[in-house]
């Protein structure tokens, strides 16, 4: 029992704070990371050009995706690169995170992000791009884009 009146104040004041302010928001959650892997090739069976892979996630709350993602430059050149495509029109460029090494590629460039799109995320797709010199000399590019990752939430 609460018997010296600044600490029965004190209580009070505690439990009417517990009861007024409301609790802080829930914090998204995301769902399973889903994995990404494009291998992008020259036309006509040529050299291996570069692979994009890794995961992509979607968080609960429909605004936010992350995506962790390597990027191995095997024989583009210059060097290949990707963007983000989110609901089908949005292009978003990927967040640089450091280099790392694998066997088979010249470069690894590493993509990590965890991205408030501001709106609701329906869906997101990876493209990337990288060049070649064809056996006639000439220079050629292509894009590859990888399966469209639904949003599980919406």
């Amino acid at each position: 029992m609460i018997t010296h009146p600044k600490r029965l104040i004190a209580a009070v004041l505690a439990a009417l704070a517990l009861i007024i302010l409301p609790a802080s928001p829930a914090h998204a959650t995301y769902g399973p990371d889903q994995p990404v892997y494009v291998q992008l090739n020259a036309t006509g069976g040529g050299p291996m050009l570069a692979l994009l892979q890794g995961t992509v996630a979607f968080d609960d709350g429909n605004t936010r995706y992350r995506y962790n993602l390597t990027l191995c430059w095997q024989s583009a050149y210059p060097q290949p690169y990707f963007l983000i495509n989110v609901n089908g029109s949005t292009t978003q460029s990927p967040v640089y995170t450091g280099m790392s090494s694998a066997p088979g590629c010249q470069f690894v460039y590493n993509y990590s992000a965890d991205v408030n799109f501001g709106g609701t995320v329906q869906n997101v797709r990876f493209d990337v791009t990288g060049g070649w010199f064809a056996s006639s000399g000439q220079y050629m590019m292509r894009t590859r884009s990888s399966a469209t990752y639904d949003n599980p939430y919406n």
